[in-house]
């Protein structure tokens, strides 16, 4: 089990990156979900040992990892939002020099990893001619060399088309069986179908932490759909918080965050779990 007691990463006198996070994590896909500069990628780099927190603990297996950050290293994968390859590499020589650091001696294992992440017909290209999902796919791979029990997964999905990011979701929904696997995204639709929680940072402090389906549940009578004119369009927007605007000819379709109905014709609907995350956020801020 990996546990944050009250972590924080501060810069200078009064930039807190990330606020005092509590959180205990088991075995499954975990979704760290987030505006850029919500804090992401600031708390996988002292997860993954690269940065100390000013204050708090993380602690996996009993064992404070920034005391033991060496017995951390040996059981993490981790694949940064920005992953470099040698470009004159070939992929099997990418993997091979990747298992010498990491003490892996098992040539069989690289051609498993190759052919998990679908790229053993491909083994002997350059990296250099690598399409950007083929790169995160190496990426992963050389990530569970050393078969590791945490996979750190940095904005996994990031410039890739629609069906390298499906191919993507579906592996590290794979590994998510036996590992805990965190994925850091600002794209709901990366997690969604694959995440057993999500962990919701605004600002670097933890707002929610909760599967998707409680999360939807709680949006539930809070996201409604109305179809207005657009003098009334202008009336609303600036007092509700609308969540999507599409023009229709001489109307506009609405869908809008607010505790009850916005407007006369106003009718509730099923919301997203885009649209519950943005409810959640309305909610907090009214709160505060």
């Amino acid at each position: 089990m990996l546990e944050l007691q009250n972590v924080v990463k501060q810069y200078g006198k009064n930039v807190a990156a990330v606020d005092d996070i509590t959180l205990r994590l088991d075995t499954g896909v975990v979704g760290l979900i987030g505006h850029n500069g919500a804090g992401k990628t600031t708390l996988m780099q002292m997860i993954a040992t690269l940065t100390r927190p000013t204050s708090g603990r993380i602690v996996f297996d009993g064992v404070d990892i920034h005391a033991r950050p060496d017995s951390m290293r040996a059981r993490l994968g981790y694949l940064p939002q920005d992953f470099g390859v040698y470009p004159n590499l070939s992929a099997l020589e990418f993997m091979q020099y990747f298992a010498a650091l990491k003490g892996v001696r098992d040539p069989a294992r690289i051609t498993r990893l190759l052919e998990l992440v679908n790229l053993h017909e491909q083994a002997r290209r350059p990296a250099s001619t690598f399409s950007g999902g083929m790169l995160r796919r190496l990426g992963i791979a050389q990530a569970l060399l050393n078969d590791p029990a945490i996979l750190v997964v940095d904005e996994p999905t990031a410039g890739l088309d629609p069906e390298e990011r499906l191919r993507f979701r579906n592996l590290l929904a794979e590994l998510g069986q036996s590992k805990l696997v965190i994925i850091s995204t600002h794209i709901v639709s990366d997690v969604e179908s694959i995440a057993d929680r999500l962990a919701i940072l605004r600002s670097g402090r933890l707002v929610a932490c909760d599967t998707p389906e409680a999360i939807l549940r709680r949006a539930r009578g809070h996201v409604w759909s109305a179809t207005v004119d657009h003098a009334d369009y202008a009336r609303l927007r600036p007092g509700m918080h609308i969540l999507h605007a599409q023009r229709q000819g001489e109307h506009m379709l609405l869908r809008i965050a607010h505790p009850s109905a916005p407007c006369g014709d106003a009718r509730l609907v099923e919301p997203s779990l885009e649209e519950a995350l943005m409810a959640q956020k309305y909610a907090v801020q009214e709160a505060a």
